[in-house]
């Protein structure tokens, strides 16, 4: 299904539509999407069960088994597959198999990790997977999608607590005449078509991947002999997005950030940890020689710094 919105309205909508007031969700949290989803919780008035980690972590599969053994009354589990809050990747593995386990509804986040890394989701039993027409399909912002198990969104008729976004309606709507119940954004869907075609011309999901993750690694490799270190440990480390360290208390955000845009390059501005970070992004039309060239300017600037 396609919804109208950023990425966190198709979010919302499955957090409204499939999760009734009888059931209750888990949230499993260590960044600040996984805190948005704990927040729209709030908002719709769902019974849940909030989880959390640090920021650097996985969550821990002993811990979570505590919380299902003790809690019957949890009926989903949610969780953030790749928390650009800090490049996290989170183990999809271990959340799906708890899920099957307990016999749980399963819902993944996927917006930064769907298109750009493999993900079986009939094979993991995810019952919905939210992503969006940017990110790593690399087309433009204005629609999310949901991939649903077609039996649990059959049983969500008037569930839901918004009208447009309600996510069986907008499945009923479709599959009855292809047709959005309100105004389509049809230039953005044009895009995501063509950006499909660029996918499959890259040679599919499994090239996308190798492009990102050596773009990650260089992005590490290169900063690493900067002096700057990566926030999140190589083993847990997405390849869509790193999260940097301040490299001394010298360092002003504010000056760096400008200095690199005035070279043509934009980094994520703003921090979402609780230390002093900043966030670089690898996905999209960027290559090696763009990661290069980044570092370059990095490092001139710290040249400049140090003097």
């Amino acid at each position: 299904m396609l919804m109208q919105g950023s990425g966190t309205f198709a979010v919302e909508s499955v957090m409204t539509s499939a999760i009734s007031d009888k059931d209750k969700v888990l949230i499993v949290s260590n960044g600040a999407y996984g805190e948005r989803i704990i927040q729209m919780a709030e908002y719709i008035g769902l019974q849940y069960a909030a989880y959390r980690t640090g920021y650097d972590v996985h969550p821990k599969e002993e811990e979570l088994r505590t919380i299902l053994n003790e809690d019957q009354r949890i009926t989903h589990i949610a969780m953030v597959h790749c928390e650009t809050t800090t490049g996290i990747l989170n183990p999809l593995d271990m959340i799906s198999g708890l899920s099957r386990e307990y016999g749980k509804t399963l819902i993944i986040d996927a917006m930064s990790s769907f298109g750009g890394i493999e993900i079986d989701v009939a094979g993991l039993g995810i019952d919905y997977l939210i992503s969006s027409a940017n990110k790593c399909i690399q087309g433009v912002p204005g629609f999310g999608f949901v991939i649903a198990n077609i039996e649990r969104l059959a049983a969500c008729q008037g569930i839901a607590r918004s009208l447009s976004l309600d996510l069986y309606d907008q499945w009923r709507g479709m599959d009855k005449d292809g047709k959005w119940r309100y105004t389509s954004p049809t230039h953005v869907v044009a895009a995501f078509s063509k950006a499909l075609d660029e996918l499959m011309e890259e040679g599919g999901v499994s090239a996308r991947f190798e492009r990102y993750r050596n773009n990650n690694r260089l992005l590490r490799e290169r900063m690493a002999r900067i002096g700057i270190r990566a926030y999140i440990a190589k083993p847990v480390q997405s390849p869509i997005i790193t999260t940097f360290v301040f490299p001394s208390d010298r360092f002003s955000f504010e000056q760096f950030y400008a200095y690199i845009k005035d070279r043509g390059y934009v980094i994520y501005p703003g921090k979402l940890t609780e230390v002093d970070t900043f966030r670089i992004g690898n996905i999209g039309e960027i290559y090696e020689q763009d990661i290069v060239r980044l570092c370059e300017i990095i490092e001139e600037y710290m040249g400049v710094m140090a003097q």
